[in-house]
């Protein structure tokens, strides 16, 4: 198939292509190389994929309609697979303007086009966000969304409302997927994982918002990327399915269990909470197991000695030293 990858340059995004090529289907990547985190980083994700012929990069942005235009005026794509985004709670509180234009008019751009070229499916990554401030888990796709805490998660839900539409006006198979704190190799510098293990390997304290109780379901991108593949090839319908770990661990947990990786004693600095995050994420997963065989098999244990094992391997090392 001939699949238009959307953010493809990103973290989940790099891999998930390279899934795809692996599968033996021809993707064209579109990602804007915006300075959200260093752009080099996100280069460096594509040179596996942009080794082989079956994968072309497209550097544009999804709010650019003549450069979208362009795109499909030369392939006719078998399926769109969307996971571009400004991404983050705390900064679209600050700057909820470029949300709202790249995550939902964006999203839109991105869906009228699948509906004036005839792509038959699309994928688009939403978030465990969606479930606002709520805390009574497990979360589960048949639950009530409708009071999201940061403009990030009403940005998200706006997607999954948008692709709704667009399936029952114009017969668009969707899946929308909501993604549960995701982590692993080439996971973004300003992540909670990686900017653990930054700190501590430089001997420096790990900052802790609220009182280190507040937990999450953190999802191995291998599970993540399994998930993702498994929902394009059965992309049928217009479905809303979570991808996570099914498992929560504390943010004190957390932080033992990066510093045991490494082999240190973390030092933590406490702070207050910030505005924006959310108690705890817990993912049902039964639906995704159901519908999509999934199967999450990486426990945070196992999961965050791997992303240290990537971290002292090389890119982390040269990230931590641009960060001194």
């Amino acid at each position: 198939m001939k699949i238009l990858l959307t953010g493809g340059a990103g973290f989940i995004g790099s891999w998930v292509g390279e899934r795809m090529v692996d599968l033996g289907h021809e993707v064209v990547c579109i990602d804007n190389f915006n300075e959200f985190y260093e752009p080099e980083i996100k280069r460096a994700n594509l040179r596996s994929a942009l080794s082989g012929p079956r994968f072309a990069l497209c550097e544009g942005d999804i709010t650019d309609r003549k450069l979208l235009d362009d795109v499909f005026a030369e392939v006719q794509f078998d399926a769109i697979v969307h996971l571009a985004a400004w991404a983050g709670v705390r900064p679209s509180i600050e700057h909820p303007e470029i949300y709202e234009e790249v995550n939902v008019g964006g999203t839109l751009n991105l869906l009228q086009r699948a509906r004036y070229n005839r792509v038959p499916r699309f994928v688009f990554a939403s978030s465990s966000s969606v479930y606002g401030g709520r805390t009574d888990p497990p979360f589960s796709e048949d639950d009530v969304v409708a009071r999201p805490v940061s403009p990030y998660a009403a940005t998200k839900l706006a997607g999954e409302v948008l692709c709704h539409t667009y399936h029952h006006l114009f017969d668009i198979s969707v899946t929308c997927l909501r993604y549960f704190t995701v982590y692993g190799p080439r996971q973004r510098p300003e992540m909670a994982i990686h900017k653990f293990a930054r700190l501590m390997h430089q001997g420096r304290p790990v900052p802790l918002f609220g009182d280190g109780t507040s937990s999450r379901d953190y999802t191995f991108i291998d599970d993540i990327v399994d998930g993702t593949v498994r929902a394009f090839e059965r992309c049928e319908g217009y479905e809303v399915i979570n991808l996570g770990e099914s498992r929560t661990t504390t943010l004190v947990e957390l932080v033992r269990t990066v510093g045991a990786a490494l082999g240190v004693e973390p030092e933590i600095e406490w702070l207050p909470d910030q505005p924006g995050d959310v108690p705890i994420t817990f993912a049902d997963v039964s639906k995704a197991r159901e519908k999509l065989g999934y199967a999450p098999s990486t426990p945070v244990e196992i999961g965050v000695q791997r992303f240290v094992e990537w971290y002292l391997s090389g890119p982390g090392i040269k990230d931590r030293a641009k960060r001194r």
